[in-house]
Formats: structure tokens, sequence, C-alpha cells
């Protein structure tokens, strides 16, 4: 069977005309190229000096910030690190572009006209296998029984190029990609595997004596042979280090199926293109079903559920009494701005709207950090907040006091399921399921008296059961009690507004695989969720304050 293929060609002033790709930073440091269409959309923009470019017109959920190169979860809000590279300059085709053209050419076609041939080593491997093909017939691609590992391969034969084409260095028809890599799959597979024969040893026109009994072409191999040349050919790619390309339904019986893998993998390898066929995977939220008698607590973590309930109003303090508590007068202040009003700290403040009970030359000094601001301007940001009895830093995000939040009202449970997370074979995994019923906004929330959404409820998390993992657990019930872990806001998702949003501490929501970027295995996780707790105020001391 022989499917047509196809190249595609790009204006020399788009991005891979000009040798542009934009790559992104996966979890585990390296860097991934950006498919060519989101690579071109990006680099349009960037050529426009656009300041960012949202990807979700073409159903990517991302925002891409050039002032930073940072790519942004419109969802969660994560920030991962993208860089322009400017060294993979494809090959340029002169004169008028050639019309789309299936190989092998279907019978009967109009014979188009005489365009310059491409002079880049795929293409003339492509030229020379087309040739070899088209000179010998249909059905002259063989299999034979493998009955020893190859020796190594010789220099291909002439009659495998087209005429007057030399084979690049590196470069080499069917039987000299292949066969190497053959050799490279071990004994192992020695004496089940058909193996690949070369093009060039079957070019003999029909009715050519050669000796030998004739072999059989790959339409008389039954269904089995066919998954195991797929699966041998993969395993040897894998050993040798070539990078798979996914194909779906590499086992099914679906227009793609074992024959079409293996024929996609014969053409690719005979354009000088290293592939391994492999099946794509699959989106796992979800663990297994897991009964009741399974399910377990959690050791040194008393109960398995967590209520909040709505926010109780701290009586008594104004917000001069709180800030006294944080804050050191300054009788003579230093000579630069106020980072609130951006008014110089020797003049009065620049705040206008309702004056506290203070004078507006007054400057005063957090005790922790030592930053210096008019306290106009803090009685101010005071007001404009939480009005919980804490403080932040606006300058260094220093938290004074114990820092809430405006979560509203739901459900925390936790507890141990028998299975494990990727990356974590060596324990069990912890179940968070966090639930909140839509409602009405408290004063606290942007526009109170105004009911709210709470989309995607109950949403399931997950922490690997170790030591580590506790740890974090431990932490969030802290987050939670605090109402740190939502908020009320718009989605950066839907771009719904008064519902129900992730505030700043992330969480893996997806059990068995890492497609969406919030899964396992993520070996940086658990220690870059503990700089998120950190970041708000939460750390182990914060344990030792929750049972005083």
């Amino acid at each position: 069977t022989i499917r047509p293929v196809r190249r595609s060609y790009y204006d020399p002033s788009s991005a891979p005309g000009k040798g542009v790709v934009w790559e992104w930073e996966n979890d585990s440091g390296s860097w991934t190229p950006y498919d060519m269409d989101v690579g071109i959309t990006i680099q349009r923009a960037y050529e426009k000096q656009h300041p960012w470019v949202d990807l979700s017109a073409i159903g990517f959920c991302y925002v891409i910030d050039f002032a930073t190169m940072g790519q942004i979860n419109r969802q969660t809000q994560r920030k991962r690190r993208v860089r322009r590279r400017l060294d993979m300059v494809y090959p340029l085709v002169s004169g008028t572009l050639p019309k789309s053209q299936s190989w092998p050419a279907s019978p009967g076609a109009a014979a188009a006209p005489p365009v310059p041939a491409c002079a880049c080593p795929q293409c003339l491997l492509v030229m020379s296998v087309k040739a070899t093909v088209s000179a010998a017939g249909p059905g002259t691609a063989t299999l034979q029984p493998r009955k020893a590992p190859p020796a190594p391969p010789t220099a291909p034969k002439a009659s495998a190029l087209a005429p007057g084409a030399k084979v690049p260095n590196g470069m080499a028809p069917v039987r000299g990609l292949l066969k190497p890599l053959a050799a490279q799959g071990g004994q192992r597979q020695a004496a089940s595997t058909p193996a690949l024969s070369s093009a060039s040893s079957t070019t003999s026109p029909p009715g050519t004596g050669s000796g030998k009994a004739s072999r059989p072409g790959l339409g008389t191999l039954n269904r089995s042979h066919l998954q195991r040349l797929a699966i041998a050919q993969s395993r040897v790619l894998i050993a040798s280090g070539v990078p798979t390309v996914p194909v779906k339904n590499l086992t099914g019986s679906s227009p793609v199926n074992p024959a079409l893998a293996g024929i996609t993998g014969i053409l690719m390898s005979a354009a000088g293109l290293p592939v391994c066929l492999t099946r794509p995977p699959k989106l796992v939220l979800h663990p297994p079903p897991v009964s009741k008698s399974e399910i377990q607590s959690i050791p040194g973590i008393s109960h398995t559920c967590r209520k909040t309930t709505k926010k109780q109003a701290k009586k008594g303090k104004t917000p001069e009494e709180v800030l006294k508590k944080y804050l050191q007068k300054v009788r003579h202040p230093p000579d630069e701005d106020c980072t609130i009003c951006m008014e110089r700290l020797s003049a009065p403040s620049g705040y206008k709207g309702p004056q506290p009970a203070l004078k507006p030359d007054l400057v005063g000094k957090l005790v922790k950090c030592g930053h210096v601001f008019h306290l106009h301007c803090l009685v101010a940001m005071y007001n404009n907040g939480n009005k919980d009895g804490s403080l932040q830093c606006p300058t260094c995000k220093t938290i004074y006091g114990v820092k809430t939040g405006t979560q509203p009202p739901g459900k925390m449970e936790y507890h141990i399921i028998p299975h494990t997370l990727p990356g974590h074979s060596d324990c069990k995994t912890i179940r968070i399921i966090y639930n909140i019923p839509p409602g009405v906004q408290g004063p606290e929330h942007p526009n109170p008296g105004k009911s709210f959404t709470a989309r995607g409820f109950p949403r399931h998390c997950y922490l690997p059961d170790s030591e580590k993992g506790r740890k974090v657990l431990k932490l969030l019930l802290v987050a939670w009690d605090r109402r740190l872990i939502f908020a009320i806001g718009t989605s950066s998702t839907t771009g719904e507004s008064d519902t129900v949003i992730w505030n700043e501490i992330h969480h893996k929501t997806e059990f068995g695989s890492n497609l969406t970027g919030h899964g396992y295995p993520d070996i940086n996780y658990l220690d870059n969720v503990l700089a998120e707790l950190a970041a708000q105020g939460i750390t182990e001391e914060s344990l030792a304050q929750e049972k005083d």
C-alpha cells in the first residue's frame, strides 16, 4: 500500500522562510518548538511590534508576552519562558510554486509543466526513491525474513539515485538509512520480525530473471506481520535516540492502521526524516474508580473534611491602630519617592481620596523590611484591601500579621487513594476535592449583593502521599482556613466575570498524564507550590500558629 505524501511551501517572509522557530520551556527545562502555524502567528505579531499576542483565536488558551518573553496560561496564570531561534533556515525554491502533487501520480493525470528541481538533500533523496519505484512498477517494495543482523552498510548503488545526483553526506536511500537502525534492534526480534529490503535491489523490470524466487510484497502480508514490522521499527528507532512522531490508532481498525503506520515510517525515512511511530498520549484526568473501603484517612491529619463559612468581620480596630503595630515614625524622611502616591516623602501625601485622621506629611517605616511610605497612603491602601488586620508591603510583598482572602464558603475533602501518580511510583496518592456552590457576593467581594457562579465544581486535585506531599497538604489546609485558595473575579479561560477562580496557588488537576501542564510527572511542582504558599504568608511557622 502506498499513500500520498506532500510538503508545504511557505513565503520567504514568513517565520519558516526566515528560519525563525519559536520554542517554549517544558517542565524538564528543555525547549519544545511550537507547531508551525502557531509559530507563524507568534512571529507575525512579533514583527508588527505588538506587546503580546493572544493564541485563543487558533485554539490555545495562552498569551505570549514579548516584553518578558513568557507564555501565560489564561486559565491558571502559570508562566513559562519562550525563546526565538534564528538558526533553522529551510531550503528556498526559486520561481513559481509547484502545484500540489501526490506520489505516485494518479494514472491518466495531465502532465504538469516541468518545474526546476529543488537541490536540497531531502528532495534529492525523495526524487531518487520516486525514480526507483517508477522504474520498477508497483508492488516492488518487499519484505524478507531477517535471519541474522546485517553487516555494516556498504555504499549505496548508483541506480538508486536520480540521474546526475550525488548522495549527500549523511544521507542514503531506504536501504542505507534503515539497515543500520535495524541492526541495533538486537537478536531478540531477529527470528520473528521481517526487515525492509532495499528498493534498489528489486528494481529489475518485470520478466528479468534473477535466479531467485520472487519475494512476497507488502500486500501479501497479514495484519500481524505488518503490526510486528511497525513495532519493530519503532523499537529500533527509540533505541537509537530518534524523536517519536505520534500516529493515532496505531493498533486500531480505523483508516490509520498498523499497515499505514509502517508505510508512513518508510516514506518519511525515504525522505531523510528520522521517524518513530508511537501511540499519542491520552489525557487522564481521574484515577480508576475507588470504593469507600479503599479510601484511607491521612496519618497525622485529623478529620477528612474542612468547611469554611462567611467571613467574620473584626471589630474594634481602626486602620490607624492596625498600622501602629507594624510601623515606626520617621522624623527625617529620606530624599526619595513614596511608591504608593509617587510624591516625594519630604512633601505631603498625594492621596486625594477620603482623608484619614492623620497629618498628610507624616511618614512611617515598616519594621521588617524597612520600606518608607506616607502614613496617609498606607491607611488608604489598607482601607481598599481586605481589612483583616494584616498589611502587605507594596514594594517587597512582605506580609505583616495574618493575611486572609475572600474565598466564598465551601468544603474541602482530603484522603488517600490506592493509586500512584506518574513519577511517584513509590507512594500512594492524596486526593483533594474542593466544592464551592454558587451564591451572593459579600461586602469583601468585587460586586457586593450580586450573585456569583461556581463552574467546574467539585474540583479534584492530586498530591503524592510522600513526606513533602503531606507537608503541602497541611499548608493547603491553612490556606483554605484563611480563604486564600479561591477568589471571586473574572475567569482568564472563559472571560466570565463574577465567578469563582483560582487564587495564585497552583494545583494538579490531571491525575495520570501531563498534557495540559496540570499533571504529573513534574519534579518541581511541590517546591513551586511551597514557594507560592510562602508568598501568601503560609510557611511551617503558620502550622505552629494554627495549633496555638
